[in-house]
């Protein structure tokens, strides 16, 4: 992936100086001080428990069947 930096003309012909984003100058990075907490819909809210609660239910599951195999339960 390439970036694009300047343009020059030779010829009426316009040609695009490329530069590879390794040899590039690096960009400022944002600030994540003091952004705080995100605001979120009861919607969103309600999507994440259920998500959260699915993949623990789905953990409980294959930590259950993997004591069944090992035969300590059952």
């Amino acid at each position: 992936m390439t970036t694009m930096t300047n343009t020059a003309t030779l010829n009426n012909q316009e040609f695009f100086y490329c530069v590879h984003p390794l040899h590039d100058t690096p960009e400022e990075k944002c600030n994540m001080d003091g952004l705080g907490l995100m605001k979120m819909s009861s919607t969103v809210k309600y999507s994440l428990l259920t998500l959260r609660l699915y993949l623990i239910l789905m953990g409980c599951l294959v930590g259950y069947r993997a004591l069944l195999e090992m035969g300590v339960l059952g």
